[in-house]
């Protein structure tokens, strides 16, 4: 029997994975939000401290050849500019957040592997007489079958 459009759509709607995906999507968006804050409120700041004031927002180039203080004074004037120093804000916005994310997930791959390692299996049942013997086992050491 054909399943409806609908039908479908629910099905595929309420997979986990689908559901897993949505669920990570809003947490990135959140998540970004809260980077973009440590790069512009924090790291740049005393990235400017440090380089003596330099502040990369103010790095543009005016296509129309007109010299402007600030990428906002040639916003204003609606001249065309390459902003490449809100490029170089997006690169380092990018390296935090990655940077981030590869010791969130090795925190958890940790955990996990820890996890496993104490939930391991030191014995299994035997087939044949239940009786429980090691897991390296080939052979029953009560019923003395063979084990594959």
């Amino acid at each position: 029997m054909k399943k409806g459009f609908m039908e479908e759509f629910k099905e595929f709607i309420m997979r986990g994975n689908v559901l897993n995906l949505a669920v990570g999507v809003i947490i990135g968006g959140a998540f970004q939000a809260i980077v973009n804050s440590l790069v512009n409120d924090i790291i740049m700041p005393l990235v400017s401290l440090i380089t003596g004031g330099l502040d990369f927002t103010n790095w543009f180039i005016s296509l129309d050849g007109s010299k402007y203080a600030t990428l906002a004074a040639a916003q204003e004037a609606g001249a065309a500019t390459l902003n490449y120093g809100v490029f170089i804000t997006a690169i380092i916005n990018f390296i935090i957040m990655a940077f981030v994310i590869f010791m969130v997930v090795k925190s958890f791959n940790k955990l996990a592997a820890s996890k496993e390692e104490e939930a391991a299996p030191t014995t299994k049942e035997c087939p044949f007489c239940k009786s429980e013997i090691a897991i390296e086992a080939t052979r029953c050491p009560h019923c003395t079958s063979e084990l594959s």
